[in-house]
């Protein structure tokens, strides 16, 4: 890493006698080769981009611990990137738990149902339509054809079931989420440990000639991601606290379910919120089953909390976090996180406003450098 940001300041810097059309060629050259470095090694920046999340999120907390003193002595900051870390995997495991309750009725509820009556409850609407469609809409068919298909279609689907793919599939899978687990786990714990390390070695490469534009553009950069990141953590404890809160006073069930599982993706723009909203309406479908109260009621209640949620966050979290801490006017906000959508779909409707920030920070300030200093001119 430390490599590539020397190599890209060395194509900034070299040839004194160069122009401004130069110098803004060779910061296209230097950002396309970031592109290229990012698309030939995406799983690296992937856990350096996750662990430079998590490193603002926990540092507030490390640098807390590391003022606590013991027997006279202060916390290591080792020890207090270590605690922060533990305070990290017992949230996760926290909002994991969450979901086993609701996990655990499910199963019980399906081991409950009668299936010969299921079964005798689906078989008289499909004979109703089998009839229909032979004696109204003249098929020419003979009846129980509906109940033909299905079992034809059913039996083909299980012959091409390949039970030890699916295994290793599983597999596969778990070892990857390890892998994953372990690198961002790692990264994480030394960038806590090694405060500033990633800025130190940024700013070590800058150029002297460019060194007070581009040290201003990665503080402005760093501070306003900064805030961001806070903004979203703030705005999704807000959202918790109000599912959470309203939807245990309106007895809605699986409240803290459907508030751990609906804030964690309401940062995802637009997608998000209704994702949230989907996945209570099918807790309390089948909830429904086992519940005393009118499902109508119930799917009534949480519509309101769902829609108060909305008013709340499009009103008054959203403006905050987004036109406040990243300084950006709602209409810019609105073109960039569609933009995002149409061109990477729901991962760039996430990246879309620090991708954004990024490069208008830069922008504005390599235009303030072409403009004050003579070393852009040269």
């Amino acid at each position: 890493m430390q490599g590539f940001f020397y190599f890209c300041a060395m194509i900034v810097s070299i040839n004194t006698g160069q122009n401004r059309a130069k110098v803004i060629g060779q910061i296209a050259m230097a950002i396309g080769i970031l592109a290229l470095l990012v698309y030939l090694f995406s799983n690296v920046f992937t856990y350096l981009i996750i662990s430079l999340v998590l490193t603002t999120i926990l540092r507030p907390l490390v640098d807390k611990i590391t003022e606590v003193y013991v027997f006279r002595m202060k916390i290591p900051r080792f020890l207090a990137a270590l605690v922060a870390l533990a305070v990290l995997v017992a949230f996760i495991s926290l909002f994991i738990n969450l979901f086993l309750p609701l996990l655990s009725d499910q199963l019980r509820l399906i081991r409950s149902i009668e299936f010969s009556k299921l079964s005798s409850q689906v078989t008289e609407p499909v004979r109703n339509i089998e009839l229909f469609m032979i004696e109204k809409l003249k098929f020419e068919a003979e009846q129980g054809f509906i109940f033909r298909e299905l079992n034809a279609f059913i039996e083909t689907f299980l012959e091409h079931i390949d039970v030890g793919n699916i295994l290793n599939n599983l597999f596969g899978i778990a070892g990857s989420l390890f892998v994953y687990a372990l690198a961002i786990s790692f990264m994480t714990f030394f960038l806590l440990f090694e405060k500033g390390i990633f800025r130190r070695i940024v700013i070590s490469t800058i150029p002297n000639r460019y060194f007070e534009v581009l040290i201003t553009a990665f503080y402005k950069i760093e501070h306003l991601l900064s805030n961001y990141l806070r903004g979203i953590f703030i705005e999704t404890l807000s959202v918790f606290v109000i599912y959470s809160v309203v939807g245990t006073l309106l007895d809605i069930p699986y409240a803290l379910t459907i508030a751990a599982f609906a804030s964690s993706i309401n940062f995802i723009p637009y997608l998000g919120p209704f994702s949230g909203y989907g996945f209570g309406l099918l807790v309390i479908l089948s909830s429904s089953f086992s519940s005393d109260l009118p499902l109508s009621l119930t799917l009534a209640k949480f519509s309101a909390l769902f829609f108060t949620v909305r008013l709340v966050d499009d009103i008054f979290l959203q403006p905050f976090i987004f036109s406040k801490s990243i300084k950006a006017h709602p209409l810019e906000i609105f073109v960039v996180i569609f933009g995002g959508a149409s061109l990477a779909g729901a991962i760039g409707m996430v990246v879309a406003i620090p991708s954004y920030t990024i490069l208008k920070v830069t922008f504005q300030e390599l235009m303030k450098g072409f403009k004050r200093y003579k070393s852009f001119n040269n």
